[in-house]
């Protein structure tokens, strides 16, 4: 038994444990959240690997690159792609969120003693000074990713820069990027157990009825998802990287399993680095720099989601968007969306930075805070497949892929 179990790809173990839970979650109800704890140590354990892995992957994957006017290159690539598929992103939310108007008709009530997220008080320029960490120790305890992953990738410039004198720590980084991976390895084993429990806790906690009142608004998420990843991300691939769709697909479809179960592109970085270069060909400077860079700044279904909610709250309060609204939406949208972190509910507090943009109540976010799981697990997914995307579509154009590796990501 435990020969099938561990011969068989993890992908196949990880989809039919997120079968059993979705229906032991529906038979079981409520009561199912006794084996939620079993989740959330998935959660930890995956999440713990997240800091040091982004920063020994960047600083080895810069380090890798050799040459600053390369890393300027393939950094200047990835950061154009990210900023596009954001843009389509965000644009398409607001198009599918105007054209079907799921908050008409709706009386948004507060629920009584509901929490909401704190209204942000930064600027834009304050939000530029906080990427660069004043501590970066206290950054990496305190998992604040966007200000770890900056002090890495400037680590992994000195590092080129010092020339023969950095050649010893960039072997050292080289060595615990390595561990990290086998510690990647084994921490993944554990990956169809939490699904199981995640996926059960999700279905016996809200269940079908919830989705009633709401049932416009969750498809429509989905929707826009769906045109990123059935319409956007396979342009990309055919007309950018010049490589068939379907073995993309085959090569991710682990990475995507566990961002739809666990809702966290962080706690996915680990399984989506591994896809990358193992399924897709990807080479490990690429690869290590692309991922790790997008599971911060590349979210582009957090930016679509963003999108239709704003102007959900607005047709829901009755108030009249002009075209400087949807500039707005789409500007904060997209800002909001690249300073998400990377972890289950995040896109509550970045949400209330849209809403205020546009003068929509910030009560709005109580009222799809019920279900903000259920979509955030798709909207992940979408952000992870977008990460892989641009690697793919970076190595192809640095020619740093393994195109008959790409091709063969089935038999993986």
């Amino acid at each position: 038994m435990l020969k099938l179990w561990f011969g068989s790809a993890l992908w196949k173990r990880v989809v039919l444990m997120l079968v059993l839970g979705v229906a032991t979650g529906f038979a079981v109800g409520e009561e199912i959240v006794a084996i939620k704890w079993i989740g959330d140590l998935f959660i930890r354990l995956i999440k713990m690997l997240v800091v040091p892995l982004i920063f020994f992957s960047l600083v080895a994957g810069v380090a890798a690159i050799g040459d600053l006017r390369k890393l300027g290159s393939v950094g200047g690539r990835a950061m154009a792609l990210f900023m596009t598929t954001a843009v389509i992103a965000v644009t398409t939310g607001m198009t599918l969120a105007t054209l079907v108007r799921p908050g008409d008709g709706l009386t948004i009530d507060v629920p009584e003693g509901a929490e909401l997220p704190e209204r942000p008080d930064q600027s834009l320029v304050e939000m530029l000074i906080e990427m660069v960490p004043d501590n970066p120790v206290m950054a990496m305890a305190q998992g604040q990713i966007l200000p770890v992953i900056i002090f890495a990738i400037l680590f992994g410039i000195a590092l080129l820069m010092s020339g023969e004198e950095g050649k010893p720590l960039v072997r050292g980084v080289d060595a615990a990027s390595a561990v990290m991976q086998r510690l990647t390895i084994l921490v993944m084993e554990f990956t169809p157990f939490g699904v199981f429990a995640l996926m059960a806790w999700v279905a016996g906690t809200f269940g079908f009825s919830a989705l009633a009142p709401l049932s416009k608004l969750v498809l429509l998420n989905y929707l826009g998802c769906g045109i990123i990843l059935l319409i956007v991300y396979p342009a990309i691939l055919r007309f950018v990287a010049k490589l068939p769709t379907i073995d993309f697909y085959r090569g991710i479809i682990d990475a995507q399993a566990v961002a739809f179960s666990t809702a966290s592109s962080n706690a996915t970085l680990p399984v989506t680095l591994r896809c990358v270069q193992r399924n897709l060909g990807v080479s490990k400077s690429i690869s290590s720099f692309a991922v790790a860079l997008g599971a911060t700044v590349n979210m582009n279904g957090t930016a679509m989601y963003l999108g239709v909610i704003a102007i959900f709250g607005a047709q829901a309060y009755g108030i009249e968007l002009t075209p400087m609204s949807y500039l707005l939406i789409g500007l904060t949208s997209t800002l909001g969306a690249i300073g998400t972190a990377g972890v289950p509910g995040a896109g509550l507090i970045m949400m209330s930075l849209v809403l205020s943009a546009i003068g929509v109540p910030l009560e709005t976010i109580a009222f799809v805070a019920g279900i903000n799981h259920l979509l955030d697990m798709m909207r992940t997914m979408t952000n992870v497949t977008g990460d892989a995307v641009v690697a793919v579509s970076v190595g192809r154009m640095a020619d740093e892929i393994d195109v008959e590796e790409y091709i063969s990501a089935d038999d993986v």
